[in-house]
Order: structure tokens, then C-alpha cells, then sequence
């Protein structure tokens, strides 16, 4: 069986900061052809981006007739923590929609530790929870929090609209019944990546609208913000060649959105990078690669929190591929990235050192 994992296919199944360290630029690692992504690849990540060129095969681009099987296969095969209890369960949707299907980890009742609601990645068309939940367990043992995960309806066949009430009616779930899971109903967060990082980026935006749910914080990594990234906006050739592509963004926002991504408007609610009101938000963390697609709408979207009053760190990382500390987790940019996120959660939920 291939190497290359789960998460690695939820993210994938879809002048940078080592190429002027070496001297190298831009136009010398295009003359290269195929490989020339290589040379803008941190060195301690340049193994696993030559794993996943050497396995490309395993992964056909990202359409409608290949989402299927990406959605069918299991790679993470790992047991969960032991020591740290989960469960799934079902809770009623917003309004006439269905039920909702959640992972509650780590909860333990008669006590008022943070809570952190979560959305898996994914490019808005695959993945799950399940995928998550040993690196969910890991994170709510370190900060002796509870987690919240949604298995939120996938696009195609349920649009941004849909998807965004699966997380608030999760979100609404976690408020309500905080003493029952061990919840400070005053110390709540919103976390994901890629994907993920974008629902928890537009739930924020959601609860400060609707008003029910105070956030003390969110956690965006590498969240996939803007539709017109790799569509109607163009990206340095060197960004984005590895793992998530300009032609999977195209197909997930596609189907995200029911619309042709990158117009001149996009469905109001639907994308985060498009919102003109970007106040009164929680204080925000994003992580991101500096070669990661993202990268660009990531550091805009960072620069307009902050314009518009927020707190706001960014953490850019030399020469990293979108999901990089999941794909390569035992290098120590993929260790120093995790402590980082780590911290950040910390500080925005009052967690003591």
C-alpha cells in the first residue's frame, strides 16, 4: 500500500524564502520543466514531495468521475488514543434539515475546560471526521480540551448554504450543552484545515452575525478563503504545484459554490475572502506554506483582519506545501508548526503555560 496517508489524500485528492536563500530564481527553476518544484521545497521537505511525484499515479485529478472512489477509500488505519474517550452522535439540524453527525472527544463532564469546534478539510467535497480524529484526540489531550467535529454535508450535492448551517447547528449544540461535556461556555473556538480552515473561518463570520454564540477564537489552517485563487486570479508558477492544485480548487469551489468560481460576484455568505465586513471577529492564528496555493489569499485575508481591528498572527512557513505537517509529520518544520498552533490555541483560550 502506498505511504502517502488519508489526510494527505483529503488535502490532496484533491521570489520564495529557500530560493533566494539559494541564490536560485524564479526563471532558472521554471527552465527545469517537471521538476522545478522542487527546488522551492524546504530541504527537510523535500523527500516527502518527491514521495508524492514518485505516487502522483495513485491520485487522478480531482473531478466528478474520480470523487467517488476518493470518497470510498480508507488510509488511516491507525487505532485511536486509548486514553482519551470519543463518541459519535447525531443531533437535530437547523430549521428542516437533517440531523447532523458530530464526534464529541474528550469530553468530561462536571468540569469547564475550552472547548473547540472543528471542521475537517477536504476541498469542500471529501473527507470526514473520522479521518481526523486521532490528530483531534492528540490536540484536546494536550490542552485538556473538549472537540466538536462535523461531519458537515459535502458539496456537490449540498451547497456553501447547506454545509455552513450543518457547523452553526454543531456550533449551537456545543454552546448549549457545555456543562454536560465539560465546556466553558465562555472559552469557545473554531478550528479546521484547508477547507476547514475556510468553514471555520465563515462560521466565525456566522456567529458574529447571528449573535447566539460569543467565539473567544480561531484557528485557520491553511484555510482555503477565495474562490478566485488559480480561476480568475492567477498565482506565481512556483505556488501551488504540490498537493492542492489551481485544478482542484477550481473543481472544489465549483462545486461549493454551484457557480462557476472567480466572477465578478460569488453567493453572498459563501466565501469568506469576499465578505466586505470583516470586524468584530474573534482573534485569529493562520498558518500557511509559503508554496501552498493559499498562500496569497491566506496573507490578504490575515492583513484585512487586522485593518479591520482584529487580532491577527500569521505564521508563514519557508518553503512549505499545503499540508505539509500532516504529510511530513515527523520533520521538525512539521513539529515546530504543530507547537506553534498549539500556542496559539493556548493564548486564545486562556489556557495556562
Amino acid at each position: 500500500m502506498s505511504q502517502i496517508t488519508r489526510r494527505e489524500l483529503t488535502l490532496a485528492g484533491l521570489a520564495s524564502i529557500v530560493m533566494a536563500a539559494s541564490g536560485r530564481t524564479i526563471a532558472q527553476a521554471s527552465a527545469m520543466g517537471t521538476d522545478s518544484a522542487l527546488w522551492y521545497v524546504n530541504p527537510e521537505l523535500r523527500p516527502a514531495a518527491l514521495r508524492m511525484q514518485a505516487e502522483a499515479k495513485m491520485f487522478p485529478p480531482v473531478s466528478s468521475e474520480t470523487l467517488p472512489s476518493m470518497r470510498n477509500r480508507q488510509w488511516d488505519t491507525r487505532a485511536p488514543l486509548p486514553d482519551v474517550p470519543y463518541a459519535k452522535k447525531s443531533i437535530a439540524g437547523l430549521g428542516k434539515a437533517p440531523d447532523v453527525a458530530i464526534y464529541v472527544v474528550n469530553a468530561r463532564p462536571g468540569t469547564s475546560r475550552p472547548a473547540i469546534l472543528h471542521t475537517h478539510g477536504g476541498g469542500f467535497i471529501t473527507g470526514s471526521p473520522s479521518g481526523d480524529l486521532i490528530n483531534l484526540q492528540a490536540i484536546a489531550q494536550a490542552l485538556d480540551a473538549v472537540i466538536v467535529s462535523v461531519d458537515y454535508r459535502l458539496a456537490p450535492e449540498t451547497r456553501y448554504d447547506g454545509s455552513i448551517d450543518d457547523n452553526y447547528a454543531a456550533l449551537l449544540w456545543l454552546s448549549r450543552n457545555s456543562a454536560a461535556l465539560g465546556a466553558d461556555p465562555r472559552r469557545i473556538a473554531v478550528m479546521g484545515e484547508s477547507a476547514g480552515g475556510g468553514h471555520a473561518a465563515l462560521l466565525a463570520l456566522t456567529a458574529r452575525d447571528r449573535g447566539e454564540v460569543p467565539l473567544a477564537f480561531q484557528c485557520l489552517t491553511y484555510p482555503m478563503l477565495d474562490d478566485r485563487t488559480g480561476t480568475s486570479r492567477q498565482v506565481p508558477a512556483h505556488v501551488g504545484t504540490l498537493v492542492w492544485t489551481a485544478a482542484s480548487n477550481k473543481f472544489g469551489w465549483q462545486s461549493f459554490l454551484g457557480r462557476a468560481p472567480g466572477g465578478a460576484t460569488a453567493p453572498g455568505g459563501g466565501v469568506p475572502a469576499r465578505m466586505s465586513d470583516l470586524s468584530n471577529l474573534p482573534p485569529c492564528w493562520i498558518g500557511v506554506g509559503s508554496i501552498d496555493l493559499f498562500v496569497q489569499e491566506d496573507m490578504d485575508y490575515a492583513r484585512r483582519l487586522i485593518d479591520s481591528g482584529n487580532l491577527c498572527e500569521l505564521l508563514v512557513v519557508p518553503g512549505a506545501f499545503h499540508g505539509f505537517e500532516m504529510i511530513a509529520p515527523d520533520t521538525g518544520l512539521a513539529q515546530s508548526f504543530k507547537t506553534a498552533r498549539l500556542n496559539a490555541l493556548k493564548r486564545g483560550l486562556a489556557i495556562p503555560n
